[in-house]
């Protein structure tokens, strides 16, 4: 990570994940570029801390969170900071989640609630680089929202009536098969016209897909 990824003021980063292993080489790693880490396996003890944070702490501060743990999910996490007011409106701390699994359902759930962003492992150190800088950005929840990336809006005018339509059963994280169903086309076509669209969108994936389009609130 650069330098310019961290100000002069501390940051601690929060990490939430299952698995010693991506927690000790994220912490290592993370700590070199500057950051303070606190890592936790369990989301009980990660909501207790967070709770204890005063809102000056929890400013200058982000949640790197799992999606899938045994026990809590992230996504009830993130529920139970929304419920305490650390994270969602009003709450001061910015999630990003992280997955292996690329679940696009997931994706769009932890969007909606308010997430920075979604990440899949492994991640490049520039999608996390991009993440952080945006998470810890001077908010300004009463701004109006602003309006969606000129390049974005040329690649989505790019796409075909059937292109939209396929992208849009991706972004709902429907099968290839139900997708072909409800459009009364073979799964095959799906799949071509999915390989499409990820061409057209540059995206590396369908969860990429899904997170460009929900950050840009279309569909």
């Amino acid at each position: 990570m650069t330098e310019q990824a961290v100000s002069d003021v501390p940051r601690t980063l929060y990490l939430l994940d299952d698995n010693t292993d991506f927690r000790t080489t994220a912490k290592w790693w993370l700590s070199g570029a500057g950051y303070e880490v606190v890592d936790f396996e369990d989301g009980q003890a990660a909501i207790a801390a967070l709770q204890a944070l005063s809102a000056q702490e929890l400013g200058r501060s982000c949640l790197l969170l799992d999606v899938r743990m045994p026990g809590m999910s992230g996504l009830q996490v993130h529920d139970a900071l929304i419920a305490c007011g650390v994270a969602g409106p009003g709450g001061a701390l910015p999630i990003i989640y992280m997955t292996g699994h690329g679940d696009v359902p997931l994706a769009v759930q932890a969007m909606e609630k308010g997430a920075v962003t979604f990440l899949e492992k492994p991640f490049e150190e520039s999608a996390l680089e991009s993440a952080l800088a945006r998470a810890f950005a001077p908010r300004a929840d009463a701004a109006p929202q602003a309006a969606p990336c000129p390049e974005f809006q040329r690649r989505l005018a790019g796409l075909t009536v059937r292109e939209t339509q396929v992208m849009q059963g991706v972004v709902d994280g429907k099968i290839s098969k139900v997708i072909a169903r409800d459009l009364n086309i073979s799964s095959k076509t799906v799949e071509l016209h999915r390989g499409r669209v990820l061409a057209k969108m540059q995206a590396e994936s369908a969860i990429h897909l899904t997170r460009m389009v929900v950050e840009q609130r279309v569909l």
